[in-house]
């Protein structure tokens, strides 16, 4: 090699690019028998020797090699059949759904360590974290389709349950990961699935019957008053450690009996009492409110207390103020 050659017509041995790369030698020569650095000729020796167009591809490789891009793409790249950005980009999407397999397996696992899962639930806990959201919506969509299928529902309430979906984030909390495990027990236990199926029932039951007094718009504002007035209430009651058979609760009781006699077009009376405590025993089931909370937990949702142990208090109050 003449030492006296310019800098562009520089030849460098397979030993001075695996000095100069950090790449070792038999990398090197194995790219080289590859295509990927294709020597510019040889030495009088017979050895291989690169110029700096092989030095550029040879660091070139090396930089996509580090960023753990395949040698398929990497080939793509130095042959210009695709650009670089282009490789780049669809690298780094597939490290998104890499990391957010990682975050999800996390918060697995840390889940497993707290509850001190057994071999089955560890496998059922797996199983269910590993689907993606369309696939936990269709477990959820399941139940709704089970509970309205065939029903006349006010289609507001409906959509408004629909679109309620759980949506698992990226990045997991195991209480999360708890909550949806939970969430898809509770929608697929035949039991509770069966007993929301027939509030739907009843309430496409009562809607029906209704119909021709009041328009579905009033029902739907009254119903919302009245739980909201439940809820303040008896809520109050409940936090005041008034008894339901008590001499206190009575007020209360007729506060509230009164208000869904007036949304309902009936009288104050015994019967009104009896009606109301069956309607309140067939809708306030604490798992229907601890579907919403599940449903709260995996979104992020703001928590809200609890309604349920306000309609309890008042389905006592009223058992305990009804002629046997």
């Amino acid at each position: 090699m003449d030492p006296d050659a310019g800098q562009d017509d520089r030849l460098y041995t397979i030993g001075e690019l695996a000095q100069r790369s950090g790449i070792s030698v038999r990398t090197i020569r194995f790219y080289s028998d590859t295509g990927l650095v294709p020597p510019a000729g040889r030495s009088e020796a017979g050895y291989r020797l690169y110029d700096d167009d092989g030095v550029a591809r040879l660091d070139l490789i090396g930089t996509l090699r580090a960023l753990d891009i395949d040698l398929a793409s990497t080939r793509r790249v130095l042959a210009r059949e695709v650009e670089i950005a282009d490789v780049l980009r669809a690298h780094a999407a597939a490290l998104d759904t890499q990391i957010r397999v990682l975050r999800l397996r996390r918060a697995v696992l840390g889940s497993l360590v707290r509850r001190q899962s057994n071999p089955e639930e560890i496998k059922l806990m797996h199983n269910l974290a590993q689907l993606t959201s369309d696939e936990r919506q269709r477990i959820v969509d399941d139940f709704l389709d089970h509970i309205f299928d065939g029903l006349d529902v006010d289609p507001t309430f409906v959509g408004r349950m629909r679109s309620a979906r759980p949506a698992l984030p990226d990045d997991p909390t195991p209480e999360q990961v708890d909550a949806w495990i939970e969430l898809a027990g509770l929608v697929g236990d035949p039991e509770f699935r069966g007993r929301v199926r027939r509030m739907s029932e009843r309430h496409a039951a009562d809607a029906a019957a209704d119909a021709v007094d009041r328009p579905a718009a009033s029902d739907a504002q009254a119903a919302h008053r009245n739980a909201a007035l439940v809820a303040q209430r008896a809520g109050s009651a409940v936090a005041g450690g008034i008894e339901p058979g008590s001499a206190q609760a009575e007020p209360i009781v007729d506060e509230l009996v009164g208000a869904f006699a007036a949304a309902s077009g009936r009288a104050e009376d015994p019967e009104t009492r009896a009606w109301l405590a069956e309607t309140i025993e067939t809708f306030a089931d604490p798992r229907v409110d601890r579907y919403w909370e599940l449903l709260g937990l995996i979104n992020g949702w703001p928590a809200r207390p609890s309604a349920a142990p306000a309609w309890t208090w008042l389905l006592a109050a009223l058992r305990a103020g009804t002629p046997a």
